[in-house]
């Protein structure tokens, strides 16, 4: 869910993609056997044809939260900065070069020239300027993309090819600002009231990507994209990308198999096995920088008055009570019995995938299987047994039944959390295993209205937005939790502003300290997530990052540009190459996955969609 409830972006929740049996929600098509066959790649029209289990909630770059809608974003707009798939170090792009006065304080970018949105209008450095001030203003664009342009005061261009950003202090994260540039003639046109409702579906999308929209609506069960033959990199290998929605990972497989799609990620290591053994087709787990959790209710408050709202059970407001929780989980089976084996045993936010700002946490506190120091922390915390076996809150009430939510779009997250209510059963605390919907639960998070739910999140290489989830400020915006504690949110203004790297690790080394003790969350796993795809007809994927990473989901486009159908010599084989600069972006190519999110796409949010969280 998260980095939008995107709530405005929780999910891409941004944490996207998580490894495990994907369904999508009722209502959307495609069993492989109504799925239409995509033409081969010697037809006329070179089609590249995408399995999905969950839809894009929106192709307004504002708006939407679930991965895939940034995956549409990514083919239809371009981006100030990419990423490079080595090393994810930054790349040109729509700038081709930067520079940074000595205190950090103004960036000057050079903008690139010739590139022309899709309505025949040239893109200049006034668009970024449009488009990075409507977020700074602080309007309903601001609420996907506001970590990435924090301390950012004013944007101008001085010219076409010009683009200044002047900040009140400096910003670690530059030059990395993943947003998604709208063109101002189209856009300036909409006020903040009719971007909140503006669909930008065909025929009416305007952009300067590597393709163009023009078929499908969020919600839909096939979106349609054309190549942009004027794109500025040069024209894409194939003429089509073809989205298709399947109800779950299986019949995606099938499809697969019988050619009727020609990418799936996202699938279980189970069939990954499976496929390894298809002729014509190659499959591979591969190494995914999101995490999974059990999140709970820190307090949500009404931000206005500051009193609470909604109706969190006491005990989960407590971090103490939640902190003892993370002795009662049983990581390694859940690992082995609910994520087949795959992935690591999850401890901070920011993943081991960026060693530089993983923190772990000391041997002593490290969360093991132990339920005899789950309960002795308890008792001390004064949540003891009462004459009924079941634990009472610190004043001596009962604690009653905590409601742990389970999204019905994932196998995996209903699994986690029946696994969770056993463990809490033998520490005499009664819980019950409710599933929901991932939309529904985004609302109910905004209202307060949970104790505890299960999700993930996708991290983006600089660690900014993922940290920013957790500050007072996203409390009704990328927050899920309500957590809020001044140090964080002070850690976190002096590490945005941090230049020295060492000196910025340190500082995120407490904050993620801090999280783990206060325990809003308590991780469960690392994700990694596995894909397949028609090796007999394609070729030219690369990894991000090379070797180890994913094909799709990633922080680029480059695979869906630089796809190609296979020659002869190289028929059946695995990677490709990459060819000139690539574009900022999430990359799909394969089965949308959910949650997060993503955030993330860059995290967009980062949270994956219905399997991503996350």
């Amino acid at each position: 869910m998260k980095p939008s409830p995107r709530r405005p972006s929780l999910r891409r929740r941004l944490a996207l993609l998580t490894a495990a049996t994907l369904v999508a929600a009722p209502g959307l098509i495609g069993a492989a056997a109504n799925a239409e066959e995509s033409p081969s790649p010697g037809d006329e029209k070179l089609t590249f044809t995408v399995g999905m289990t969950n839809q894009p909630d929106s192709f307004n770059p504002f708006l939407g939260i679930e991965i895939e809608s940034y995956e549409m974003w990514a083919l239809t707009y371009d981006y100030l900065v990419s990423v490079s798939p080595q090393d994810l170090s930054p790349q040109p792009a729509l700038a081709t070069d930067w520079e940074s006065s000595e205190d950090g304080l103004t960036w000057t970018f050079d903008i690139r020239e010739g590139v022309m949105w899709s309505d025949g209008e040239p893109l200049t450095a006034a668009d970024i300027a449009f488009t990075y001030n409507r977020i700074i203003d602080g309007g309903p664009e601001a609420g996907t993309w506001e970590a990435w342009l924090r301390s950012a005061e004013k944007v101008t261009a001085p010219d076409d090819t010009t683009l200044v950003i002047e900040m009140s202090k400096p910003n670690a994260a530059f030059p990395m600002i993943p947003v998604p540039i709208v063109p101002q003639h189209v856009w300036s046109e909409l006020s903040e009231k009719e971007v909140k409702s503006y669909g930008n579906e065909p025929p009416n999308v305007v952009g300067s990507g590597p393709f163009r929209l023009v078929e499908g609506s969020a919600g839909g069960s096939t979106i349609r994209f054309e190549k942009n033959p004027d794109y500025w990199r040069g024209t894409p290998n194939v003429d089509e990308v073809v989205f298709r929605v399947f109800k779950a990972a299986d019949p995606a497989v099938q499809a697969l198999k019988k050619g009727e799609i020609d990418f799936v990620s996202g699938i279980t290591p189970t069939q990954v096995n499976a496929l390894e053994g298809e002729d014509g087709i190659t499959a591979s787990n591969s190494d995914y920088p999101g995490f999974d959790e059990i999140a709970f209710n820190a307090g949500a408050v009404n931000l206005e008055t500051g009193k609470p709202i909604g109706d969190a059970n006491p005990a989960v407001l407590d971090p103490k009570f939640r902190f003892a929780l993370g002795f009662a989980i049983d990581r390694e089976a859940i690992r082995d019995r609910v994520y087949e084996g795959a992935g690591e045993i999850g401890s901070t936010i920011i993943p081991p995938f960026y060693p530089r700002f993983h923190w772990e946490p000391p041997e002593e506190d490290a969360f093991t299987f132990d339920l005899e120091r789950a309960g002795q922390l308890l008792d001390e915390a004064g949540y003891t047994v009462g004459s009924d076996g079941l634990r009472t809150l610190p004043d001596g009430k009962p604690i009653g039944t905590l409601r742990l939510i389970g999204r019905s779009d994932s196998e995996t997250s209903l699994d986690v959390l029946q696994y969770f209510q056993e463990w809490l059963g033998e520490l005499g605390i009664d819980a019950e295993v409710q599933s929901m919907e991932s939309s529904k639960l985004t609302n109910v998070i905004l209202d307060g209205e949970f104790d505890v739910f299960e999700w993930g999140w996708y991290v983006d290489p600089d660690p900014g937005s993922m940290l920013s989830y957790l500050t007072c400020g996203q409390r009704e915006a990328w927050s899920d939790t309500w957590y809020c504690n001044e140090e964080y949110d002070q850690l976190y203004d002096q590490q945005q502003a941090e230049t020295d790297e060492d000196a910025r690790a340190e500082l995120i080394d407490r904050m993620q300290e801090i999280a783990y003790y206060d325990a809003p969350y308590l991780l469960t796993v690392y994700n990694t997530t596995g894909e397949a795809w028609r090796s007999d007809r394609w070729e030219g994927f690369v990894p991000m990052p090379d070797p180890g990473g994913m094909r799709v989901f990633t922080l680029d486009v480059h695979n869906y540009i630089d796809v190609r159908p296979v020659s002869e010599e190289t028929a059946g084989g695995d990677e490709g190459g990459l060819s000139g600069a690539v574009v900022g972006g999430l990359v799909v190519g394969g089965i949308a996955v959910a949650g997060v999110i993503g955030a993330l796409a860059f995290r967009r949010r980062d949270r994956a969609t219905a399997e991503d969280r996350e």
